[in-house]
């Protein structure tokens, strides 16, 4: 039988509206020069982005409810629904949020699908809707908890929960909370740093309602200089396609141009900065040339 839960982002809506207008408002009265503050068209893209993944998502939601529906029927174990085990569920897909959020960064073709999120100069409430359409890559990492008997609806509802708390995070208007929250909540502070592209900062920061996770497995960094947010190379355009495509098809032209078959799956499989030993000879020989010469961001 599948569980009554209610659907939390459809009744977040309104106040995602409401807090989005209001932060809008308040740079216009207190203004902040250091700020990434909001841009028209880019605030546009970021809605677009998310408009078009829920329609995305609702056409990868067929296989892969179906994936866990098999699953379920498979496994013999059952966690019923109830108060406190929708806690515990809610804590086991957090820490599963956080291995497929690091995993959507060390992966390249994992970060293709997640580099949309990060794709803004910009870090306002609009940048949490800025969503993927390609989201059907998340869905393997939480193959573990279907196995362990809780429902496909049960870890829908966990994983809208978490979608939800994250909204507020994206935010430059909320300083650092008070010490016991900075410890153990993804505050907007810790995830200001996820989504900067200094080199300190990077790849850092994964979880998504607590910040333990990074703590516990060293991916945790506190914020100290101002982020600058955005890639390492970033890229110049608002049409929502290009966004949510452009890395598949920089992926596209690295394979074509790879020598080598452990070339070509480096360039799908390692990390997005990635780069073959001959070609990182090659950088080094230049840079050991023109020491004035700064390399060029991969991220």
């Amino acid at each position: 039988m599948e569980p009554n839960l209610p659907d939390v982002v459809l009744w977040s809506i309104p106040a995602f509206v409401l807090l989005t207008v209001v932060e809008m408002v308040s740079y216009r009265f207190r203004p902040d020069e250091e700020a990434a503050g909001y841009d028209t068209k880019d605030a546009a893209t970021s809605v677009t982005m998310g408009l078009g993944s829920l329609v995305f998502d609702l056409l990868w939601k067929i296989p892969i409810v179906a994936a866990y529906t098999a699953v379920y029927e498979l496994t013999p174990l059952r966690v019923p629904v109830l108060w406190w085990t929708v806690l515990l569920m809610l804590l086991a897909q957090d820490f599963f949020y956080y291995w497929s959020h690091r995993g959507h960064h060390v992966i390249r073709i994992l970060w293709a699908s997640h580099v949309v999120h990060h794709s803004s100069r910009k870090f306002n409430l609009t940048t949490a809707l800025r969503q993927p359409w390609t989201s059907l890559t998340v869905w393997p990492f939480y193959v573990p908890l279907i196995a362990l008997g809780v429902h496909p609806a049960a870890l829908a509802f966990c994983s809208a929960v978490n979608l939800v708390y994250q909204f507020w995070v994206h935010t430059e208007r909320v300083d650092k909370l008070p010490r016991p929250f900075e410890y153990v909540l993804n505050t907007p502070s810790h995830h200001r740093v996820h989504h900067a592209s200094q080199g300190g900062y990077l790849d850092r920061n994964f979880g998504g309602i607590l910040i333990v996770w990074d703590r516990l497995f060293r991916s945790f960094v506190a914020e100290t200089e101002r982020p600058v947010f955005g890639l390492t190379k970033n890229i110049a355009t608002n049409n929502p396609l290009r966004v949510a495509t452009h890395e598949y098809a920089a992926i596209a032209r690295d394979v074509r141009a790879a020598r080598t078959w452990r070339e070509r799956a480096g360039r799908v499989f390692r990390g997005p900065g990635w780069q073959p030993a001959t070609t990182v000879a090659v950088a080094a020989t230049v840079t050991a040339a023109a020491p004035a010469a700064a390399p060029e961001g991969t991220r």
